[in-house]
């Protein structure tokens, strides 16, 4: 029998689909623990911090009570009513039930969006920087990313301005993220706003507000741009619980949209992944029902990440020629790295931030992010996610390899 061995079994959009950058990093991290080698993964976006255990305790609960058939493809009418309730009680908005969709993680629920409102050829606004997932979901989507790009110098804000510029006839949706991954970016209410009578004036571009980090936000109070009526009819918010309560691995998200939007994503749910497991949808019940403002775990990790934070803001500035950023929330530093392209160590030469992330792996045995994975090749992305312990020994590496380089 013969078996063909290339590659013409597969298709062109599978071909085309680059790998995420965070994900290949944690795998180049993990190959290289495997063999004994003592790698600090500053890469990834995952909380080091337990799940809290009063929500443990609610999906102890949930096996107990056999919560183990094939829940209703949108979510539990129960935490779809929490999901609601949530955002009245935290982001004073007005949603129905009927209106949300919980899926697999907060990455699902863009994919699943993405798939409900692209066709072929429309575009896309993507502020740069931004999370490495937004350009290829919506490529899958046979959709157009449009970037709008910003500096480190100007904080990585984008302005209604910049936003009205690059809006054409073909401009179907705009994706953002505040606080944002990867620079910790947060929008105040003011810039919202501004973005807000933008919109206003363009009734055919949807609104994606990505607000996985919301709960870990070290400047103000969180905003949403669902809050400023004249576009909240046309804004879908992404969530999740991945973030704020430490629960990676439980994969609970969720979009809130129009009710037409929200039937779709359901049916499109429904032919891929049907709903999510019933055991995380009663802990992420139980977790949403708490104010997180009256949380102590909550308010105690979100405490820990701005020390951590201070902390490396500290470290970073006493390594030569990395600049950091100082970031408002989320949990990342996205430091300006541009007086490093040139110089070079052994056959080693730092020709971009891909160049200076290897180059750190190798020899410093510290795993970071390039930024070009993020639109922004000027820096590097680096997680506070982990134990100050962790950090000390990462800087500390970070800055000795540094200073290698000549």
């Amino acid at each position: 029998m013969n078996t063909k061995k290339d590659d013409s079994y597969i298709s062109k959009r599978a071909a085309e689909l680059k790998e995420s950058a965070t994900l290949a990093m944690s795998q180049k991290t993990r190959e290289l623990k495997s063999k004994g080698i003592d790698v600090i993964n500053l890469s990834i976006g995952e909380p080091d911090f337990f799940v809290p255990n009063f929500i443990k305790e609610a999906a102890k609960q949930a096996i107990d009570d056999n919560y183990s058939f094939y829940p209703p493809v949108a979510g539990y009418p129960e935490l779809r009513q929490m999901i609601s309730h949530k955002l009245k009680r935290d982001n004073k908005l007005d949603y129905e039930p009927s209106q949300v969709v919980v899926s697999n993680g907060a990455k699902h629920a863009i994919a699943n969006i993405f798939l409900a409102i692209i066709n072929e050829g429309d575009e896309v606004l993507i502020p740069a920087p931004y999370w490495v997932s937004y350009p290829p979901l919506v490529q899958l989507s046979q959709g157009v990313p449009v970037y709008i790009n910003s500096t480190f110098d100007n904080d990585f804000r984008i302005t209604a301005e910049d936003i009205e510029r690059h809006i054409t006839p073909k401009t179907k949706a705009f994706i953002f993220s505040s606080p944002n991954n990867p620079s910790g970016k947060v929008y105040s209410y003011e810039e919202l706003k501004e973005w807000a009578e933008v919109f206003a004036k363009y009734p055919q571009i949807l609104i994606i507000s990505d607000e996985i980090y919301e709960l870990i936000n070290f400047k103000d109070k969180h905003h949403s741009i669902a809050e400023f009526e004249e576009i909240r009819d046309r804004v879908i918010i992404v969530n999740g619980l991945s973030k704020g309560f430490a629960m990676t691995g439980w994969r609970v998200g969720y979009s809130v949209s129009p009710k037409n939007i929200a039937k779709t994503i359901e049916k499109i749910q429904g032919q891929m992944t049907s709903g999510i497991n019933d055991i995380g949808q009663m802990a992420a019940l139980k977790a949403l029902s708490v104010d997180p403002e009256d949380c102590h775990e909550l308010i105690e990790m979100r405490e820990s990440f701005r020390k951590r934070r201070d902390f490396m803001l500290e470290a970073l500035s006493e390594i030569p020629f990395m600049i950091p950023n100082n970031p408002d929330g989320a949990f990342y530093i996205f430091p300006k790295i541009t007086d490093l392209i040139g110089k070079s160590y052994e056959d080693t030469k730092i020709n971009d931030s891909n160049d200076l992330a290897m180059y750190l792996l190798n020899t410093a045995n510290v795993a970071l992010t390039s930024g070009i994975s993020f639109g922004s090749k000027e820096c590097i992305r680096l997680s506070y996610a982990t134990s100050k312990l962790q950090l000390e020994k990462a800087a500390e590496r970070i800055k000795k390899a540094i200073n290698l380089l000549k």
